[in-house]
């Protein structure tokens, strides 16, 4: 099938290109006046100096001087303005059609005691400072594939080390997060065993984490600091003895058929280009919502990246508690980002604009997507435990690693993310598939990509058959197979709690 040249859609001034146009080159009647890139806009009709540029029939920027119908849309003559919005909650309510429980899929699960189900088997090693960053590292460096072969239901032991913990204040916004996050880590499904180490003077105390949130010691949960221990030689050394420990005992968990429900799945986003929100993301939402008819849960994040589409969840909203909880949580990004002399328009990256999105609202329309059509049931802090099913949001920067992070924490055991640039990275321990927005980046990092939506462009795949492929995927991988990322080993590094607040 060849493909099309232009994508339309209704009452918008433009149009996207979906392979290089030459000027001269008529679309929809109207003669382009110079190149236009791949995947960049084309003006359908003049444009004035202050008029609103629309696309996806929302609002992307307002041009900065006369743009002539057939002229290159882009950051050249388009600018950000910040959005002034009369948020409506709960009038785009779509009611979800839920799958009868007896008729409901099945994953092959590892089943908790306290009533989770993990998609792998692991045991983490947890730091609560960066000065036990090196600790944590050659304790897990002991455990390669030839001292597990002989644990085959133990998914690896991870070290999760970080920046911070010291030279912090010991309450507010910043030490909370922080704190949520480690408990999210040593309490995730995907954890089996944990092994905390901190240097023991720092401002982020264990043993602070352990009383706030009535964590036992125990054969499955050890602690130490390297100070009390007498040094980093013996601190490795006592861990690794504590982690040869626990290794038997971790692999005795086997996988049991258990509902899908039991699935929550980060949507995520990273070099995103204009095809993000005509193919990748919209066939990720359709998967999403399968996912919450099977009583599972979507968990969508990157506040800065829904920054002038809020207002399309907050119509999604259940009730007006909920989509004023997400209005707040813009208001308190603008506030941020003005007082540390920034703009919500950070976004999108030079790689992002290089893909054809010019402003934060039009990246921000496209990732919304990811979310799909379901009503939106629950509002969440950075790393707060989500008890609520179905379509969530979780509140988190725009910064990739930071942002998974916090979805981990926050109970997430399964990582879905779009890509129109690519990307290379991991999320440890839930596994990560990846999803191409188009199928020349996907040609070119095949042993990357384990989706490649640009189909629905090039072979005119539908967004349901691309969603359905998406959700059989996540089924599969979270059954045991290996996502792409997995295969190449990634997702140590990625480990990134948010830092908010001052470093002193």
């Amino acid at each position: 099938m060849a493909t099309p040249t232009v994508r339309l859609d209704t009452a918008d001034n433009v149009v996207t290109a979906l392979r290089p146009l030459e000027a001269g080159i008529f679309v929809e009647t109207v003669q382009t006046l110079a190149m236009i890139p791949r995947g960049h806009k084309v003006a359908t009709r003049p444009i004035a100096r202050g008029e609103a540029v629309v696309k996806y029939a929302q609002v992307i920027g307002y041009a900065a001087v006369d743009i002539p119908a057939g002229d290159h849309v882009h950051v050249q003559n388009v600018e950000f303005r910040n959005t002034v919005h009369d948020y409506q909650f709960s009038t785009d309510l779509r009611p979800v059609a839920m799958v009868p429980e007896a008729e409901r899929d099945t994953f092959m699960g590892y089943a908790r005691a306290n009533g989770t189900v993990g998609t792998r088997n692991t045991i983490a090693i947890l730091t609560s400072v960066n000065c036990s960053a090196t600790a944590a590292r050659q304790i897990a460096a002991a455990f390669g594939p030839a001292e597990l072969a002989a644990y085959p239901n133990v998914d690896g032991v991870v070290a999760y080390v970080h920046g911070t913990g010291c030279g912090m204040a010991g309450d507010g916004e910043g030490f909370d997060a922080l704190q949520r996050v480690m408990w999210g880590y040593a309490r995730h499904p995907n954890v089996g065993g944990v092994l905390m180490v901190g240097l023991g003077c720092e401002v982020n105390q264990i043993d602070w984490l352990l009383e706030a949130n009535g964590i036992e010691k125990g054969p499955l949960f050890h602690a130490m600091n390297i100070q009390d221990v007498a040094g980093l030689r013996r601190t490795i050394e006592v861990g690794v003895e504590r982690v040869k420990a626990m290794l038997p005992l971790v692999n005795e968990a086997r996988r049991t058929p258990c509902p899908v429900s039991e699935i929550m799945v980060g949507l995520q986003c990273g070099g995103s280009d204009a095809w993000s929100g005509i193919t990748a993301n919209p066939a990720l939402g359709y998967a999403c919502d399968l996912l919450v008819a099977q009583g599972g849960t979507g968990v969508l994040s990157e506040t800065p990246e829904i920054y002038g589409a809020e207002h399309l969840l907050t119509r999604r909203a259940v009730d007006a508690k909920v989509g004023t909880k997400l209005v707040k949580l813009i208001d308190w990004w603008e506030d941020y980002t003005a007082r540390n002399k920034g703009s919500m328009d950070n976004n999108p990256s030079p790689g992002n604009k290089k893909g054809g999105l010019t402003t934060i609202l039009e990246k921000s329309l496209g990732a919304a997507a990811k979310g799909g059509t379901s009503p939106l049931t629950g509002v969440f802090k950075y790393g707060e435990p989500i008890r609520t099913k179905g379509f969530v949001f979780m509140d988190s920067p725009g910064y990739d690693p930071a942002s998974v992070t916090g979805q981990i924490a926050s109970g997430c055991n399964m990582i879905a993310f779009t890509t129109g640039r690519g990307s290379a990275a991991g999320y440890k321990p839930a596994p990560s598939i990846k999803i191409a927005t188009n199928s020349e980046m996907y040609r070119r990092m095949t042993e990357d990509m384990d989706v490649d939506c640009g189909r629905i462009v090039s072979e005119g795949l539908s967004i349901e058959e691309s969603g359905r492929e998406i959700y059989d995927l996540i089924v599969r991988v979270a059954s045991g197979e290996q996502s792409k990322s997995e295969a190449q080993g990634l997702g140590d590094f990625e480990f990134v709690p948010w830092q908010i607040g001052a470093t002193m």
